[in-house]
């Protein structure tokens, strides 16, 4: 009776290959199911996603559509989450650093501390990818080492509590730019990343305001070739032309020069002027072979008085090749992607760009290195020490300088270019809230007449009386 039992419970040779192959389609279909749910809910969030896009983000076109507005960061995470991409997402509102994989996410941590946006250490948005890693490196700005240290871009790193070489940890509210977390989630995120991972990092969410109206007075003629008006907080486009047509930009290259030598050379570095420094065109007052300038300092002959001198001379702290070469890398990190530099300060033809990516250039000053700004409108900000130029003596070539609405702008000039502008004014609605308005010009007879022509509109259709420029 015993060996009849045991009997029993041995399967048959035939019923064990039936009973694998129900175990293995079993395993296919549950596979199957997960991988479905998992199309499908991701299918789910983006019709969640246009619905919530075309209802809150006010009027819908005739068509139906929602209204035109441009790109942000977010919408970039969007098409990663749904196309399963493994990337680090940086968030500086939320304070967050979210870790994905295959468009899932495995792991988020707080971080303790960025840089100040207000100051010249704000933390660098935009896209970029993990290009190395130390389980300990060295900042030569703040002395300091630097635990589980990801490096994903110029000065810019995410590590753990950084210390000096006895041990004592860096206390300070914000850090120099990079982002800081504790020792445990930096070793965490250090561990489960990997060479040329993407990280994205987010400034904030775009915001939704309404600019419905229920009547909008035509749009006036203007000079320009191309302009593009639009909300540098919702991307709302208020008005466009020839918006991603490429052409020269003249002096509004020096901004970028401005960006990328801020974010990877020490301000308080020196430099001795040489005589092959100064053959560009012009000259400024003051650079003269033999003086000596910190960095912040050139940035004011550069961006007020648009000194070519100055953005020649800036652009010998990394090599004059180095800095134009990170310059074109720079563009499309923040998705200036029809964007090309040939020299610092915009006096070749061959720079050149498009009136939508300058106000993405636009956008990330405003949010990420507002000192710039304050110096095109002829401002003293933090310097390090003492400024050589005599700023007030400086010819700010910027216009509107002195309209109350104006956070900050850039024109240029060069007989292929014609007249270029880059401007953003700070409206106030009747509710008194504040949008900040990007005005970009390309090809224009008239910086001034176009701008005045497109504030009056902006004033008459949706904010009031501002100001008279």
């Amino acid at each position: 009776m015993v060996e009849m039992r045991l009997y029993m419970f041995i399967p048959r040779r035939s019923n064990l290959k039936y009973i694998l192959i129900i175990i293995f389609l079993a395993l296919l279909i549950t596979g199957a199911l997960l991988f479905y749910s998992h199309k499908i809910e991701k299918e789910i969030d983006l019709i969640v996603f246009e619905v919530f896009e075309r209802h809150v983000l006010g009027r819908t076109a005739e068509d139906g559509s929602p209204p035109a507005s441009l790109t942000f960061f977010e919408d970039v995470r969007k098409e990663f989450f749904l196309s399963g991409k493994d990337f680090l997402e940086v968030h500086l509102d939320k304070m967050k650093i979210r870790l994905y994989k295959s468009g899932l996410l495995v792991k988020e941590v707080p971080i303790l501390a960025k840089g100040d946006p207000d100051g010249w250490g704000g933390s660098a948005i935009g896209l970029y990818k993990i290009m190395s890693g130390n389980k300990v490196s060295f900042s030569n700005v703040a002395d300091v080492y630097m635990p589980y240290a990801l490096h994903y871009y110029g000065k810019y790193y995410i590590h753990g509590k950084p210390y000096y070489y006895g041990g004592e940890r860096l206390q300070s509210s914000f850090s120099g730019g990079c982002l800081q977390l504790n020792d445990k989630d930096a070793k965490l995120i250090y561990d489960l990343s990997e060479l040329n991972l993407p990280v994205l990092v987010i400034d904030k969410e775009r915001d939704y305001y309404d600019y419905s109206r229920e009547k909008i007075s035509q749009f006036p003629e203007l000079s320009a070739k191309s302009y593009l008006i639009a909300d540098l907080d919702s991307g709302y486009i208020l008005a466009k032309k020839n918006p991603q047509e490429q052409f020269s930009i003249a002096s509004l290259t020096k901004l970028m020069t401005a960006i990328v030598v801020a974010e990877n050379v020490s301000l308080e570095r020196v430099i001795s002027i040489r005589e092959e420094m100064l053959d560009a065109y012009g000259s400024t007052k003051g650079l003269e072979p033999g003086s000596r300038f910190r960095v912040v300092e050139l940035f004011y002959p550069l961006l007020i008085e648009s000194s070519n001198d100055a953005a020649e001379v800036l652009s010998y702290f990394l090599g004059k090749e180095k800095t134009i070469r990170l310059m074109n890398e720079k563009a499309p990190t923040i998705l200036m992607n029809k964007t090309k530099f040939t020299d610092p300060s915009g006096y070749d033809p061959a720079n050149i760009s498009t009136a939508q990516d300058l106000f993405y250039l636009a956008r990330y000053l405003l949010n990420n290195r507002s000192p710039i700004l304050e110096i095109t409108r002829g401002k003293r900000v933090t310097s390090f020490g003492s400024v050589s130029f005599d700023i007030e003596e400086l010819w700010n070539k910027n216009v509107f300088i002195d309209d109350p609405t104006l956070i900050g702008a850039k024109t240029g000039f060069i007989k292929s270019s014609k007249l270029t502008a880059l401007f953003i004014f700070r409206f106030t609605d009747e509710n008194n809230q504040s949008r900040n308005i990007a005005i970009i010009l390309l090809g224009s007879d008239s910086n001034k007449n176009d701008t005045h022509l497109i504030y009056k509109w902006l004033q008459d259709n949706f904010f009031g009386q501002q100001y008279v420029l």
